[in-house]
């Protein structure tokens, strides 16, 4: 455009000077007679005008090519754009999908881990199981006494979970659940009677007794009970009756947990 402007100009330029020429011409063939007048040739202004404005066509017709390219390649810019916002729309989307997923995964392996530390320790506190005898060595007879009395089962054979104490005789629940208890007594024949009761809390359950004049005697019990836990289980012997017991440990007490509740 400044070209085209540049050229307009000197055109004009051109035909002014002309004009002015031919003015000044006719005043001096007025004043001056042609004799004494030497006129000079007109020079043309530009040299080659038509060379200019063909160069110029040619600049121009680059031009208006040069900006359909550029408007072509926008234009698939445009497009790509447009499918690159199309494909990040899908993956924010994916991602927002992907996150929920994850924030559910997490819950369900939280529950998870929740439930194998609770069955980890239900299965801690569900491990209770005791057997013991009454002496822990050697043989003899125990009573009669004047009063009840609480037997202490010495020789413990298995105590798991650390339920029973061999020093007091008390089976001690560690958690709420059934539990299963069995007990076994011998006499020697004579006139005392053996009899042994199951006690829970202190309140008696179940009673087992033998009297036998001549050789031994024996019986036998067992009873499942519903205990909280610290609730306490231990054998008592009645007043003014024996208990026997050896090496070969014929008396003895057991217990263990059937499932916590």
């Amino acid at each position: 455009m400044e070209r085209v402007s540049v050229l307009c100009l000197s055109l004009l330029l051109c035909s002014l000077s002309g004009a002015e020429l031919q003015d000044n011409e006719i005043i001096e063939q007025r004043e001056v007679s042609p004799e004494s007048v030497n006129v000079p040739e007109p020079q043309p202004c530009p040299s080659d005008l038509h060379a200019v404005l063909r160069e110029m066509s040619v600049k121009l017709a680059e031009n208006r090519l040069m900006i359909q390219q550029l408007q072509t390649l926008n234009q698939e810019q445009n497009a790509k754009l447009a499918k690159y916002e199309v494909r990040i729309e899908e993956l924010q989307t994916l991602n927002q999908a992907q996150a929920s997923e994850l924030k559910s995964l997490k819950t369900r392996t939280n529950v998870t881990e929740n439930q194998v530390e609770s069955l980890r320790r239900d299965r801690a506190v569900g491990q209770v199981a005791f057997s013991a005898s009454l002496l822990e060595s050697g043989s003899g007879t125990l009573g009669p006494f004047s009063a009840h009395t609480t037997l202490v089962f010495k020789h413990v054979v298995s105590n798991i979970g650390k339920a029973y104490s061999p020093h007091t005789g008390f089976f001690t629940a560690p958690v709420r659940g059934a539990y299963h208890f069995e007990f076994y007594i011998l006499v020697l024949g004579g006139s005392d009677a053996s009899r042994v009761g199951l006690v829970k809390n202190g309140e008696h359950i179940f009673n087992a007794g033998e009297h036998q004049t001549n050789g031994f005697g024996n019986a036998a019990n067992g009873v499942t009970l519903l205990l909280e836990a610290g609730d306490v289980v231990f054998l008592r012997l009645w007043q003014n009756n024996v208990i026997y017991d050896d090496q070969i440990h014929y008396s003895s007490f057991s217990g263990h947990l059937l499932f916590p509740m």
